[in-house]
């Protein structure tokens, strides 16, 4: 009988200790995940779409954690959570693109100028991280740039008969609708990453306190 119980102490240890260790495996992958996505806020920055990517590593570290997760346990983002940031994201997408169209018509430019700001938006991210080598700010200016310069083409290449002198105005909507696309679509990013870390973190640190009797 002693020896049934002893035996039971010991497993009951190894119990805890496995559990333990899950959950320090859980918070060093929710740590990882936390940065990863603090830096995807800043490819929102520049235009690249790191809300979409910030949802992606939230379903990446879903996965991961089912390596040492038992079998048939809850996962560690609930799937509602999920739709919550979705729809957060799809705000901000929707929310960019007023931003940037309402900027580029004010100027008065055509949907051919709405068309070569979003491509010279895109293209001057990569040029502009290429040449200017400093993270983030030379993206940006990249961005800003090609934007106003891909609204210039696309306004110098209409159908109708356009000057180089009438462009101005049109680039120059483009780049600040760009600019307010861009402000409105970061705090939506932002918002996603508090909700998916604080969704990430509940679980493992509920159970660590409980386990330390805090």
């Amino acid at each position: 009988m002693r020896f049934r119980l002893e035996r039971r102490r010991v497993l009951s240890r190894l119990q805890n200790r496995k559990e333990d260790l899950m959950v320090w495996l859980d918070l060093v992958a929710v740590l990882i995940f936390i940065m990863l996505g603090a830096g995807s806020i800043t490819l929102v920055v520049i235009g690249l779409p790191g809300t979409w990517l910030l949802i992606g590593l939230a379903i990446g570290l879903e996965f991961i954690q089912r390596l040492w997760a038992p079998s048939g346990s809850e996962w560690l983002i609930p799937w509602w959570v999920f739709i919550v940031v979705v729809v957060i994201a799809i705000i901000g997408e929707v929310l960019e693109f007023l931003a940037g169209a309402l900027g580029a018509k004010k100027g008065g430019a055509s949907r051919r100028g709405m068309l070569g700001s979003l491509l010279g938006g895109l293209i001057g991210t990569v040029v502009g991280t290429v040449l200017i080598p400093i993270p983030i700010v030379g993206s940006l200016i990249g961005a800003v740039i090609g934007c106003g310069a891909g609204a210039i083409i696309g306004e110098l290449t209409a159908e109708h008969d356009v000057q180089l002198k009438d462009t101005i105005k049109p680039a120059a909507g483009a780049v600040v609708g760009r600019i307010l696309g861009t402000l409105a679509k970061v705090p939506c990013a932002a918002i996603a990453w508090v909700v998916l870390c604080a969704a990430a973190l509940h679980e493992p640190m509920s159970t660590l306190y409980r386990s330390t009797g805090l």
